[in-house]
């Protein structure tokens, strides 16, 4: 007789994909997602996290950080914490996308925030593709941070922990108003790209801020022309 297939019940919501996979041998399901991806200022932030099972797990208003008010990803934020069986959060800074590019930086810090989780995870489900030398068995996702808790979770992991970071930034770099884009790109901006040239916290790789880079002049900033030098030798 062949086993009975596993059904994934839509009553259950954001945790539906989490607990088929419970009830089929697999209890502590981690979930891994990034933050800052289509940004071309700041770091790359990916996060992972198992989240317990049952009524414990169940973090209040948890959805895809992207569709959170900051005041509700905030407040998610604090109850993962407060509700992980375990979480890691792995930053890459955006000289490390320049010199490596950006899937290959995303694929290994989302291998290093699994390998990071304590108690291990028995599977694993990323957002989007495939990332291969996981320490279990994983799956990826389309859209997994609007279908799977344990994802949702991670996403709102990364995603504050990168806002903040953007928001420190801004005090260095006010001219960008990072604090308002995060580093995104926007028509300010790239207006304030266009004024100012890139800072040291962009992503030089990136045809938008590369075009904007200035020659260097006696006088000028030499941490902006230092950090020039060092990002865009291997894109020369």
């Amino acid at each position: 007789m062949l086993a009975p297939r596993p059904v994934v019940r839509s009553e259950n919501g954001l945790w539906a994909l989490e607990r088929v996979l419970q009830r089929n041998g697999f209890p502590l399901v981690a979930g891994t997602d990034e933050a800052g991806r289509g940004a071309c200022a700041g770091p790359l932030v990916v996060a992972a996290c198992i989240l317990p099972t049952g009524r414990r797990g169940e973090v209040p208003g948890l959805n895809d950080s992207k569709l959170m008010t900051e005041r509700a990803r905030e407040a998610a934020y604090e109850q993962v914490l407060a509700r992980a069986l375990s979480w890691s959060v792995v930053v890459v800074p955006s000289a490390e996308v320049d010199r490596c590019g950006l899937h290959v930086m995303n694929v290994r810090a989302m291998r290093q925030a699994v390998t990071r989780l304590q108690p291990a995870p028995s599977y694993v489900l990323t957002d989007g593709f495939p990332v291969g030398g996981l320490p279990a068995p994983g799956l990826a996702v389309w859209k997994g941070d609007r279908v799977a808790a344990c994802v949702a979770a991670a996403s709102v992991l990364a995603k504050v922990t990168r806002d903040r970071m953007m928001v420190e930034l801004h005090e260095t770099w006010p001219e960008y108003d990072f604090r308002r884009h995060k580093g995104y790109v926007t028509p300010e901006h790239t207006a304030a790209l266009d004024e100012h040239g890139p800072c040291p916290s962009h992503r030089f790789s990136y045809v938008n801020v590369r075009s904007r880079v200035r020659p260097a002049r006696d006088g000028g900033d030499l941490r902006q022309t230092v950090a020039m030098d060092e990002r865009t030798r291997a894109f020369a």
